[in-house]
């Protein structure tokens, strides 16, 4: 088996299918990039068992066969070379597949590729959603799911479509983000699963930077197969009941305050430097005005204050810095509205003239 590419086309490629490798696997052949050629067609793929991703390879082939090698340092390796040619060749005597590039020359030793896991097919029924609206939601709401494995329900992302209408939702329990999308074209049949919030970041970076238009969807027992482009990406689905998240959204809201984002996104940068240590973000309202503010012992405070269109009684609300501001930057528009009830309640952003887009953040109680 031979084979003979461009070395950025290797590079690519390989920089795709090298983020589902293992990097902690007890199986060593979880380490590997498999290496398939057959009639002519070349594929690369790796997998952890949570996330696969499989892609083709143009490449001049001479032969057929299939071949482990160890991924991280393949794919270093690509990078590392200098001549736009790069010429790889198993040899199968030595275990080793020999790669050639300008006066380079590399031998990697194969791994046993008898136990690198079958990728799956696209059995099952077969859903298109346009990929600028499936990256372009998930952007917004997987920054919200959890990253702790002791909850896994909660590590995902439930994605909810059919029609033209599609839906996402992820909660870490301190905040929530809900994106509904308006589809171009009905997606031909129904979808609902609770998805790997990486895998579907992933996913979001695949189709960004290939230019994919649309992605393909098909769901197994425990598994959904994506595929957009030349790429296939595989991922787990996760069991659990995954929150009511209509139940946890208030029905209704003590004071509404629309406010400039742009200038809500600075104040907010600037002052969290002072939140520090886990110390929460202060927002006092008064009639008119919003003052940031933050303060950590042993290294300092800060406050700012900015227009408000605020009408009541004075009231003041601390959130985590980090959340607030990221769902602060979700929403799109040049104002955003924010929506309280009273300290201890959860605040809700959104767009001032739609509800497409709902981000809700759990307050911290503050000390007087």
């Amino acid at each position: 088996m031979k084979l003979k590419t461009k070395r950025e086309e290797l590079v690519a490629k390989l920089s795709v299918v090298s983020r589902a490798v293992s990097t902690r696997a007890a199986t060593q052949s979880l380490s590997g990039i498999l290496v398939e050629v057959e009639n002519g067609a070349i594929s690369l793929s790796a997998t952890d068992l949570e996330m696969g991703l499989k892609t083709g390879l143009q490449a001049e082939t001479d032969g057929a066969g299939t071949v482990l090698l160890p991924g991280r340092l393949f794919a270093e390796l690509a990078r590392s070379l200098g001549d736009p040619t790069v010429e790889l060749e198993l040899r199968e005597s030595e275990r080793d597949v020999e790669i050639r590039c300008g006066s380079s020359s590399f031998h990697l030793r194969t791994l046993p590729s008898e136990d690198f896991p079958q990728f799956p097919g696209d059995e099952g029924e077969l859903l298109k959603i346009p990929a600028a609206a499936l990256a372009s939601t998930v952007e917004l709401v997987a920054g919200a799911a959890s990253r702790d494995d002791m909850r896994p329900v909660l590590t995902g992302v439930l994605v909810n479509a059919s029609g033209s209408e599609m839906t996402m939702v992820a909660t870490d329990s301190y905040r929530l983000a809900v994106k509904r999308t308006e589809l171009e074209q009905p997606i031909g049949g129904e979808l609902e699963a609770n998805i790997p919030a990486r895998a579907l970041r992933e996913l979001g970076r695949i189709v960004s930077a290939d230019g994919v238009e649309e992605v393909s969807v098909a769901l197994q027992r425990n598994q959904a197969v994506f595929k957009a482009g030349e790429t296939i990406l595989s991922t787990r689905l996760i069991e659990g009941q995954f929150p009511n998240f209509r139940q946890l959204l208030p029905e209704s809201y003590e004071h509404d305050v629309r406010l400039p984002r742009p200038e809500l996104i600075e104040v907010t940068r600037r002052v969290s430097q002072l939140a520090q240590r886990n110390a929460p973000l202060r927002l006092s309202f008064s009639p008119g005005e919003l003052t940031v503010a933050a303060s950590t012992p042993d290294v300092g405070d800060a406050e700012e204050t900015m227009p408000a269109a605020f009408e009541g009684e004075p009231l003041e609300i601390g959130f985590n810095p980090d959340f607030l501001r990221e769902g602060i930057e979700s929403v799109e528009g040049d104002e955003v509205l924010l929506r309280l009830i009273s300290p201890l309640r959860p605040g809700l952003l959104q767009p001032v003239d739609s509800e497409d887009f709902r981000y809700l953040v759990m307050p911290i109680r503050l000390n007087v």
